[in-house]
Formats: structure tokens, C-alpha cells, sequence
């Protein structure tokens, strides 16, 4: 590991010398076009700062890119790519995400699993998958903080945090509102509006309607779908937020947000037979158009969340105490054809598949609350400092159905479990300015976690059967690092950090309950921030290496259908990332991203179940009883694309009178990632890529907007995830969606 890190540090080290050196000071521009791209101002660090005085990498996304990506109705998952070493994916239709990065993530598709990466929206976590897919709408910025986070940020930052920042009141009236409508009869109507009250207090309200309609059809026709029509695909999810800010005082400040999410779609949906023994292509049973079910009454899902934050912050000269004080409730339901065909089908037909699959979520309730407590120094002083305290309770009430797959609404199987976890924890950091130069920064965490399940067996096999197991855990977290200018334009920083996921409980199976023991990362990186050509470029770059101790996983399928928790010996991950813009000339920028990411499982003798049928696993095989089971230990971790490109070329034409055009194309890509943790020719991924193209014209005087959009330019089918434990079921990307949208600010 040692060997690597110096390599990968020379090899930052030597570009941003490169970059440093004034032989690559020639303008790429002419002078009459010269432009500067504009500073990038972050709180990944729980304060204002600029981008380039963060000891870590960090990626921002501003407004106008998640306009544009989010075009035609797109979720959570479109920011997948959209920075370094970033993948998002879910089996779980539009409302649970999961989020890797740099490798690290969780493939579980249960509600009660944990990830290694977390989502903090305006300076509340929400830590289930449950909420992470809150939609994205009136957002001022979001970051991409990579690598372990946990001491400013707590329990389950091993890999990083995505960190959302809505937009908030200010003392002047302005808003915005916009209409989008296109293909698939997709709607996006979004508008908000910042009303000063008074000198003290302001009101920021926002709301979205993200529609589509059903555009699936299910040509299978039991009861619940009609064979002539559209049955699947379509979804309603309707979100608002209110901010209210107050300031009696100079010195006091208060923010009440509150929010509430009512959703109803289509989930996943599964494509039986889809792929073929020893090709790891869609071929030609699958239709993007056209599914087979028995089962899932059309995959129908339900989510209804609401929140309620209250942010207080009381300046005391020297320094600024914070108090966050946050609730998150939320309920469920569902249901899915997993096998994604049908089980009584006649031998040969192309959706036919062994056995039937249903299974859905009856009932699901959630409560979440945190208290956090921050006191941070004030001012540019060489010493800044910051100490706090955090505390975490979640609840959460799960039933689930497994139903015999023919569209019988009833359940065979019914099992309901309550998990109870909560967490506590004390902070705190400090930087100190060595030189005007040079600054160093150190901080650590103490975490105390505890979980407690209890499940039961209400209908079916095993019915009465329970399951109950506690777990626990203290660790600490720490990170030091060191910031150096070279010049006004260039900054260099290394960094070591420890991380830390708690331990975690899977019950699926019940009555047999597995655990996973906590997880520890330990995290090497080192890279470079910079400006080139009198500011008309800024690029970033950064090497890693990191290894985890009693790294975890979820075994997911296989023959045996089990969901299960392992924890590996070791795992290791080293990569490169490099992001960037620049102002061509001409009216023309460019914005572009990658990463090198290698990701590699460390235990000779873990071995997982391995798919159910016609796959071709070139893991080595171990029989275990009457069982087929793979050696992983070498494979790469899950989900973990080897490489990720992002690329955006905007371009901006003036037409006099405050009008202009404008047009922008943007570009992702994910290569050679696997999806589960055994190998096969068939669920091995090649390149993955998908573009956009938005046009249109805008006053700026008046701030009306008209443009034009395509998402999925190509309309390429990429497979995105795959159920193994029955037949070569896949799912994919969205569709090609188009459109027009109307924009006026004020």
C-alpha cells in the first residue's frame, strides 16, 4: 500500500507542477475573449470557504446543472457520474437510493440497511435509504465530499457525503417559476418565491410536480393490466418545502424548514430472460416497451415523508454556537414482480421463467430524529476551531409480503419487524496557520452505536417464529491534513482520515438473522486545486489509496434467493480523479470530470452463493454440501466502475438587448463494473453512457427562459442491475425523454 501511494502521490505532485508552470500559461483564449470561471464558495467543512482551501476533494454541482440533468423527469440517480469516483443506482424504483463512492457502498435493497455514504440536506442526515431519494428541487449547490468524513460529519461517512443545500430566504422578493413538458406525457411544473416579511423575517416556500405517465405495457394481461394499453412506468411525486427565517437581533438567527413528499410510481422494473448465458448484452427479448408479469400488480409503490428542522445559531463575538434540532417521518408500500416473467408460461417462451417471485411491502413506518450542538470560532485568525456534539434515534416498522406471484392480492408470507437504533457522539477540529502559507487541520470523533431488532413471523412457513439480536459499537474517528499555497493559483494538500460504519443487522430471512460487524476505513490521499490563464481555468486533481478492516457486505440472490450480511478480511481501493472547467473563448466553457477507481476484495476464504441459473461464473467454485459457491477473495467490490468520465461544453451567443441563446451538451460514462460480488460473463458491465442536449433563448432583463431538451440522446439501454437467483433478469436505464421548458424569474 505504501508503494502505491507514493506512486499515486508523485503522479499528482508531477501535473500539478506541470500545471504550475508558466510554459502552460498560453491563453486558450484571445483577450477580448478572456473570461474567468467563477469562484466556487463550499461549506464541506461546516463553514464558508472557498473550494480551493479544502483539504479533500470535493466536487460542487450548481443549480444549473441539476436543471438541466433532472430535465424529462429524472430522479435522484441522474447525479450518477456527474462527479469523480460518484455512482448511484437502486433496485428500488424512484424512493431508495444507493450511493457509492470511490467504490465504497452497500448494494442492500432493504430499508433497513446502512451505507457507507451519506446525504445531508441543509445540515440534516438522512440516513436510510428511505430518504435519500427526497427529490432535488430549488437546490443552491450540492457537493460531493470524497473519502471519510466522520469527524465532522459522524457514523456511516467512510466513503463520503453527498451534501444538499436548498436555497434560502433572503431580504429581497425573487423567485422563479417553471413549466417542462414533453414525451411519455412527462410534466416537471417547479416554482418558488422568497417573500421578505418583514426586516427580521423571511419566507422562502418552494414546490415541485414531477409527473409521467404510464408508457409499459404489460402484454401479459392477468387481472390487473390490460393488455391494449399502458400499465407501467408512470408516476406522481409531489414535494414542497417552507423556510422561514427570523434575525430578532444581530447576533441571533433562526431557520424553521418544513417539508412534505407525497410520491406514487411504477418501481424497478425487472425484464426476465433479458440477458443471455455467456453475453453480458440485452438481447432480443428484451423490450423497453413491453414487460410479461403474473405478479407485483404493476410493481405500484407509495411513499408519503414529512419534516420538520429548526436551526438556531447565536453569535457571541469570538465565536457562533449552532443547534440543529430535526424530525423525518415517513410511510410505505409496494409491491413487485421480482422474477420479472411468468412461471406458468409454456416452455420456450421468451418471458417464461422457472418460479414465480412476488414480494412487497405492506406497511412501513419510519421516525427519525437528531439534535446536534456546534460551537465554532469566528473570524480569519490563524487558529479556527470547532467543537460539538450529535445525537441520532431512528425507529423503524417494517412488513413485508411474499405473495404467490399470480396476482393474488393476499400474501402467503407475511413477516414484520421493528428495528430500533440510535447514536451518539462529540467532535471536534482545529486548523492552525503555520505560515501564510501553509495550514494544518486536525479533528476527531468518539461514536457510541447501538441497534436492537426484533422480528416475527405473522403468516405462513415458520408462522410464530421470531428473530431478535442487539448489536453495538464505540469507535473513534480522526483526520489530519495539511494545506499548502504554492501561489495565489495553486494550492496542494495531503490528507489521512479514518472512518467508520457501525454494525448492522439483515433479517430478511427470518427466522435466521445475519449481523455484520463494524467497518473501519483508513484513507491516504493527496491532489492538487488550481487556476490557470488569469482564471479562466480552474483544475482539480487528487490520488488515494485506502484499505477497510472487517469490510461489509450484502450476499444478495443466488440459488438459494437469501440476503445475507459477511463481513470480508480486508478491502482495498486506489484510484486517480481529475475535475475541472474552463472558459474557451468565443462563448463556448467546458466542464469535465474522471476518475480511475480500483477496488479489490481481500479474504481467501469468503464464499457467496452464485447465481441460480445460465450464468457463467469465472470465480473459482467451492462445494459446500450439496452447494455451489464462489471464491470472491480478488474480485472488485460491487457497483465500483473502474472508470467515470463526465463531460459538459456549454455555449452562450448575445443578441443585444439583454437576450442571448444558449445550448449545452452533457456527457456521462461508467466502464467495467460488476454487479454482484461473484463474477460472471453475464453480469460483468462493459461502458455505460448516456447524453443530453438543451437549447433555447432567454431575457435577461425579464428573466423568461424557453428552451428545448433531450435526456438519453442516444436512447441507449444500459443495464444498470440484475436479479440471479431465478433466471438473466435485468433492469435499465430511463428512456430517451424530449421536450420543451419555460422558465421566468423574478
Amino acid at each position: 500500500m505504501t508503494r502505491r501511494l507514493t506512486a499515486l502521490a508523485v503522479s499528482a505532485s508531477s501535473l500539478a507542477l506541470l500545471l504550475a508552470a508558466p510554459a502552460m500559461a498560453q491563453s486558450v483564449a484571445t483577450a477580448q475573449d478572456a473570461a474567468a470561471v467563477d469562484e466556487i464558495v463550499v461549506t464541506a467543512q461546516r463553514r464558508s470557504e472557498n473550494i480551493r482551501d479544502v483539504p479533500f476533494a470535493v466536487t460542487a454541482l450548481n443549480t444549473q446543472t441539476l436543471t438541466e440533468i433532472s430535465a424529462g423527469g429524472a430522479d435522484i440517480l441522474s447525479l450518477s457520474g456527474r462527479a469523480p469516483s460518484l455512482q448511484v443506482e437502486s433496485s428500488n424504483g424512484r424512493y431508495a437510493p444507493r450511493f457509492y463512492i470511490r467504490g465504497l457502498g452497500n448494494v442492500d435493497f432493504d430499508f433497513t440497511a446502512s451505507q457507507p455514504v451519506s446525504v445531508v440536506m441543509d445540515d440534516v442526515v438522512l440516513e436510510s435509504v428511505y430518504l435519500k431519494g427526497f427529490p432535488m428541487f430549488d437546490v443552491q449547490q450540492l457537493e460531493v465530499l470524497r473519502g471519510p468524513q466522520g469527524t465532522l460529519f459522524g457514523r456511516n461517512t467512510p466513503a463520503g457525503v453527498v451534501k444538499i443545500d436548498t436555497v434560502k430566504p433572503s431580504d429581497e422578493f425573487t423567485g422563479f417559476g417553471s413549466v417542462t413538458y414533453g414525451n411519455l406525457g412527462s410534466t416537471r411544473a417547479e416554482a418558488a418565491v422568497t417573500m421578505p416579511a418583514a426586516d427580521t423575517l423571511q419566507v422562502r416556500g418552494a414546490i415541485l410536480w414531477n409527473h409521467r405517465d404510464d408508457w409499459v405495457n404489460n402484454a401479459y394481461n392477468p387481472s390487473f393490466a390490460d393488455a391494449n394499453d399502458d400499465d407501467l412506468g408512470g408516476f406522481d411525486d409531489i414535494a414542497a418545502r417552507l423556510h422561514v427565517a427570523w434575525q430578532p437581533t444581530d447576533r441571533l438567527s433562526t431557520l424553521l424548514t418544513l417539508q412534505a413528499r407525497d410520491y406514487e410510481g411504477t418501481g424497478t422494473m425487472n425484464r426476465a430472460n433479458a440477458l443471455t448465458t455467456g453475453s453480458n448484452e440485452l438481447n432480443g427479448n428484451f423490450d423497453r416497451d413491453t414487460v410479461y408479469y403474473d405478479g407485483g400488480r404493476n410493481n405500484f409503490q407509495k411513499q408519503k415523508t414529512t419534516s420538520e428542522s429548526l436551526k438556531v445559531a447565536y453569535d457571541f463575538g469570538p465565536a457562533t454556537l449552532t443547534g440543529v434540532v430535526a424530525s423525518y417521518q415517513g410511510s410505505s408500500s409496494g409491491d413487485g414482480d421480482i422474477d420479472g416473467g411468468v412461471a406458468s408460461a409454456p416452455t420456450g417462451t421468451p418471458y417464461k421463467t422457472p418460479f414465480n417471485s412476488e414480494t412487497g411491502t405492506l406497511d412501513s413506518d419510519l421516525q427519525q430524529y437528531t439534535y446536534e450542538l456546534r460551537l465554532a470560532s469566528n473570524g480569519e485568525g490563524r487558529l479556527g476551531w470547532q467543537v460539538g456534539a450529535f445525537y441520532w434515534d431512528e425507529r423503524f416498522n417494517l412488513v413485508s409480503g411474499t405473495f404467490n406471484g399470480t396476482g393474488n392480492p393476499a400474501p402467503t408470507r407475511v413477516t414484520d419487524i421493528v428495528q430500533k437504533s440510535d447514536s451518539w457522539s462529540v467532535f471536534g477540529q482545529g486548523s492552525y496557520r503555520l505560515t501564510e502559507a501553509l495550514k494544518v487541520t486536525a479533528g476527531v470523533r468518539y461514536t457510541d452505536d447501538s441497534r436492537d431488532y426484533n422480528g416475527r413471523i405473522v403468516l405462513g412457513a415458520g408462522a410464530g417464529g421470531t428473530g431478535a439480536i442487539s448489536v453495538g459499537d464505540e469507535k473513534i474517528s480522526w483526520d489530519v491534513s495539511a494545506l499548502y499555497q504554492v501561489n495565489d493559483d495553486l494550492n496542494l494538500f495531503a490528507r489521512v482520515a479514518s472512518g467508520y460504519r457501525g454494525p448492522s443487522i439483515q433479517g430478511r430471512n427470518l427466522p435466521v438473522l445475519t449481523t455484520a460487524d463494524s467497518e473501519t476505513v483508513m484513507s491516504y490521499e493527496a491532489g492538487f486545486k488550481g487556476r490557470l490563464w488569469d482564471g479562466r481555468a480552474r483544475v482539480n486533481g487528487a490520488a488515494y489509496v485506502y484499505e477497510v478492516s472487517d469490510m461489509q457486505f450484502t450476499a444478495i440472490g443466488g440459488a438459494d434467493n437469501s440476503n445475507r450480511l459477511i463481513n470480508a478480511d480486508k478491502g482495498e481501493g486506489y484510484g486517480l480523479e481529475l475535475d475541472g472547467d474552463v472558459y474557451l473563448g468565443a462563448g463556448f466553457s467546458l466542464a469535465a470530470g474522471a476518475s480511475w477507481n480500483h477496488t479489490e476484495i481481500k479474504d481467501s476464504d469468503l464464499l457467496v452463493a452464485i447465481c441460480g441459473s445460465a450464468c457463467t461464473v469465472t470465480d473459482p467454485i467451492v462445494t459446500v454440501g450439496t452447494t455451489r459457491r464462489a471464491n470472491i477473495d480478488g474480485n472488485p467490490f460491487p457497483q465500483a466502475p473502474e472508470y467515470t468520465a463526465n463531460l459538459t461544453l456549454n455555449y452562450v451567443r448575445s443578441m443585444g438587448n439583454d437576450t442571448e441563446l444558449f445550448a449545452s451538451t452533457d456527457w456521462v460514462m461508467q466502464k467495467d463494473f460488476n454487479l454482484f460480488l461473484y463474477e460472471s460473463v453475464e453480469f460483468m458491465q462493459d461502458t455505460a453512457f448516456e447524453g443530453g442536449l438543451r437549447a433555447g433563448w432567454r431575457n435577461l432583463a425579464s428573466g423568461l427562459e424557453a428552451a428545448a431538451y433531450v435526456r438519453n440522446l442516444t436512447d441507449e439501454e444500459n443495464v444498470i442491475g440484475a436479479i440471479d437467483f431465478n433466471n438473466l433478469t435485468a433492469f435499465v436505464n430511463e428512456p430517451r425523454t424530449y421536450g420543451v421548458q419555460l422558465t421566468r424569474r423574478f
